[in-house]
């Protein structure tokens, strides 16, 4: 599962050099956590082009209770919630990295081990009058699996743009293993028992 990422200056800045078109400008954009029932530059299909969209994360739940804000990318296409959103309206989100927390509530993050940009896979649809989105997430890989055993679908920078605009390599993506990470906590938390 994927609660929180967060953006950096050169998560947001790598929004340009795939968008033709966004939103808005870097300079209203800052260095923060992003957690649910939130706004956030998106990446998204427009036309036949990339451009970056301001997206609510987290679809409505189930009787208008809560928001869902992930996916599950191996069944996602069989579940009518997702199906349309994955086979149409795919969407990027740029993160520095993100954050899970163990059993045991210690907080830890996760970031690219060359300290480049995450790539997370995921979809959106138009609910209410704003486009909301969700992370796709898939089985937690050897770094991320002591800590919790779902991780967001993290695409390299090359297939960014195929998992936006080509729906056949879409579906292949849904099924691949994401790069190992580096793993660290932000404190070491005290036990007394």
């Amino acid at each position: 599962m994927c609660g929180r990422y967060y953006e950096d200056e050169k998560s947001i800045r790598s929004l340009k050099t795939f968008a033709n078109h966004l939103e808005e400008e870097e300079a209203g954009w800052q260095e923060r956590d992003v957690t649910p029932a939130q706004t956030a530059v998106v990446l998204c299909r427009e036309n036949d082009h990339i451009a970056g969209r301001r997206m609510l994360w987290g679809f409505p739940g189930f009787h208008g209770k809560g928001c869902i804000i992930n996916a599950r990318a191996e069944s996602a296409v069989e579940k009518k919630m997702f199906r349309d959103s994955v086979l149409h309206r795919r969407c990027v989100i740029a993160a520095k990295g993100f954050y899970e927390w163990s059993k045991a509530r210690e907080k830890y993050t996760f970031e690219r081990k060359d300290s480049d940009v995450l790539f997370l896979a995921g979809c959106f649809k138009m609910q209410e009058g704003q486009e909301c989105f969700v992370i796709l997430t898939t089985q937690a890989n050897a770094s991320v699996e002591p800590v919790h055993d779902r991780m967001p679908l993290i695409l390299e920078r090359e297939e960014v743009e195929t998992w936006i605009l080509d729906d056949k390599a879409a579906e292949y993506l849904l099924h691949k293993t994401p790069i190992l990470l580096e793993r660290s906590t932000e404190y070491e938390q005290l036990s007394f028992f």
